[in-house]
């Protein structure tokens, strides 16, 4: 059998989903957890053969619990499942262990052989995504601009970002402005915007 660990913040997909893959005859799903920082818990607990990941989650990103989960538990492979197919999600995914990235609406037997082939060793990425991410590129922004886009990203101040990152007003300044310049933006809101597009954020 298969030991299969769902990660998904909708009750009703996640119900449909351990129900679907249930009803495959080597499939068993072992454990739904709803928030990101429950996946790594459950998976050292129940030690499945495949986690199902989505990315939107509370309490953890799954591209976060993604490269949590890789490290303390190389053997399980890792399948992400998305409603947003952007580029840079595929990128940050393969680059957290993700063996797979499926969006989510395609059809239910798309997931059953994504599962089965990410177990036999083999990398299963949606194929328009995978052109998408090969002519989008990686993310231009460096970890600490995407820091501060993401505090910036609610409206606060210059002020208020400093405070909460631990740096100099300048410096935040600075970040943004790089920021800004990098995602083609005329300001921060707009960045926010393109940079969440992309999936660099």
């Amino acid at each position: 059998m298969i030991r299969v660990l769902l990660a998904e913040d909708q009750g009703m997909m996640r119900g449909a989903l351990a129900l679907l893959l249930n009803l495959e005859d080597d499939f068993e799903v072992v454990g739904e957890v709803a928030a990101g920082d429950r996946i790594l818990p459950a998976a050292l607990e129940l030690r499945p053969d495949v986690a199902v990941l989505d990315i939107e989650l509370p309490g953890r990103s799954g591209l976060d619990a993604a490269a949590d989960l890789h490290a303390a538990l190389p053997d399980c492979k890792i399948l992400i499942v998305t409603t947003f197919g952007r580029p840079g999600y595929l990128r940050r995914a393969m680059e957290a262990g993700a063996s797979g990235f499926l969006v989510k609406d395609g059809p239910v037997e798309d997931l059953s052989a994504a599962i089965r082939r990410v177990l036999a060793g083999e990398r299963v990425v949606d194929p328009e995504l995978a052109t998408a991410a090969l002519s989008t590129g990686p993310s231009p922004l460096t970890p600490r601009e995407c820091d501060v886009l993401s505090a910036a990203a609610d409206g606060s101040t210059i002020t208020d970002i400093a405070g909460r990152l631990h740096l100099s007003e300048s410096t935040v300044r600075n970040y943004l402005s790089a920021a800004i310049g990098k995602t083609g933006a005329r300001n921060r809101i707009e960045a926010v915007r393109a940079a969440r597009h992309n999936g660099w954020l």
